[in-house]
């Protein structure tokens, strides 16, 4: 019999019990259903609401069936329909009347907000931990190609002289912002809806304030209706794995280009990478392929919840059974990309030579050509447009700026002397960019030490 059936005449279809049940996706919340009422057995025990001896009852029952769960000893039922019911059948089974009384003061609908919370700020936890060890690979990374000089690209076309270091920044920072977007998402949803009821309270005397101790919440939410029926803090969660998941991403369409014959920058090393079954030559970069692929995964779960949500009436509607798998889904799918694209990139072999040798053509060096004749004295739209005519010389004559005779650049200009084949050499374009943020070797160092007191504040 349903826990809920006196109202009924009929038992529910077999149909609509399948339909109906979310035990077979809502059982991994068993461990925090059962943290919750243990915390609620003991405030009703304190507030006299139940016997002293009966909260002890029940704490001590629900401690025992948590152990049967973690054993495998314990099978949920369908006909049970959620994670909830399952865990109340278990306890009544076993302790009779006593364990009728736990749900005094409580609804499901509190009770799942409840759980949710506790279950995503466990995972929030973990997550943070996966995305600052990957921003330590990058740390390393950087350090050890301070002077491996690349090109940076604009539309795909090469545009400036950077380094590798300066990449592994780039995505280090994005990666610190994802953090933090995770750190807000976990201050935000530290709230404990307990005591919320259905949607409006309860008559008991409950100590709400008690109970978010005990469950390590902050503080309590503060409008019972609000407590039940938002989702806002699931959805900031999906919304801060989602974006992560984009830089992870971009980052991924990087490294299979860069591993490609037509760039060759890197390497990725055999235990990252698969092989093809016709071709012997292919070395794949599957890795980088399917956390790009993952990422719609996870767009999908946060446009699942949305959509869900952005007609519900309040309070507590059957359609938000709908937010645990989306939830799930993106949890298990970022857990699962985060270690392996970190491992992927840790071991990884940068090719400097080869990206030294793309940064030479192109006329990369093109802005520092103009920025050598304003420095001359030149107006830099003037100094702009004679670059212009001597890569347009250059491509005439089958020369880069670099192989360019001195009359030649003399021709357009007499403000270039003999200095100009230094001040078009990869080092110095790249290392006289010491503004703040730049990729020069000292600002370089300076980005690095920012993430490195990053991650020493931010460690769990």
């Amino acid at each position: 019999m349903k826990l809920w059936a006196g109202r009924f005449q009929k038992e529910t279809d077999t149909l609509v019990n399948d339909f109906n049940s979310s035990i077979s996706f809502d059982a991994r919340l068993y461990r925090e259903d059962i943290q919750g009422s243990m915390a609620h057995a003991a405030m009703l025990g304190r507030q006299g609401i139940i016997e002293p001896d009966e909260a002890e009852k029940i704490i001590k029952t629900l401690g025992e069936i948590l152990a049967d769960i973690e054993a495998g000893k314990v099978a949920f039922s369908v006909d049970n329909e959620d994670i909830h019911m399952n865990i109340e059948t278990l306890l009544t089974q076993r302790i009779g009347a006593t364990g009728k009384r736990l749900h005094t003061a409580r609804s499901r609908n509190d009770q799942v907000a409840v759980d949710i919370r506790l279950y995503l700020k466990k995972e929030i936890v973990q997550i943070r931990k996966m995305v600052l060890d990957l921003m330590a690979v990058l740390v390393k990374k950087a350090e050890e190609n301070k002077q491996s000089f690349m090109p940076g690209y604009t539309h795909l076309q090469r545009a400036q002289p950077t380094t590798f270091a300066h990449y592994m920044m780039a995505y280090a920072n994005m990666l610190r912002r994802d953090v933090t977007r995770l750190e807000d998402c976990l201050e935000r949803m530290d709230e404990m809806p307990l005591g919320s009821g259905a949607l409006a309270g309860t008559t008991y005397p409950i100590d709400r304030d008690s109970v978010a101790r005990e469950l390590g919440f902050a503080r309590i939410t503060q409008n019972s209706l609000d407590g039940v029926s938002d989702r806002d803090f699931a959805i900031e969660f999906l919304s801060a794995c989602a974006t992560m998941m984009m830089h992870l991403s971009r980052f991924s369409e990087e490294i299979i280009l860069w591993c490609s014959w037509e760039f060759k920058f890197v390497e990725l090393d055999d235990a990252y990478s698969t092989g093809s079954s016709i071709m012997p030559q292919k070395k794949n970069p599957d890795v980088a392929e399917l956390v790009r692929g993952k990422t719609g995964r996870v767009y999908g779960d946060l446009v699942t919840l949305l959509t869900v949500m952005k007609s519900l009436p309040l309070a507590y509607n059957k359609d938000m059974q709908e937010d645990k798998e989306p939830l799930f889904d993106a949890i298990d799918t970022v857990k699962q990309c985060l270690p392996v694209f970190a491992a992927m990139v840790d071991t990884m072999t940068v090719l400097p030579k080869n990206m030294a040798k793309a940064a030479s053509g192109g006329f990369i060096n093109a802005t520092d050509c103009a920025d050598y004749l304003v420095k001359k004295g030149m107006p830099f739209r003037d100094a702009y447009m004679v670059v212009g005519r001597l890569v347009n010389a250059c491509i005439q004559m089958g020369e880069t700026l670099d192989t360019l005779a001195l009359k030649d650049f003399r021709a357009i200009s007499d403000k270039f002397e003999a200095d100009i084949y230094q001040a078009l050499e990869l080092k110095t374009c790249v290392n006289e960019r010491k503004v703040p943020g730049g990729p020069s070797e000292q600002a370089v160092e300076q980005q690095i030490a920012y993430i490195q007191r990053f991650l020493a504040e931010h460690q769990p």
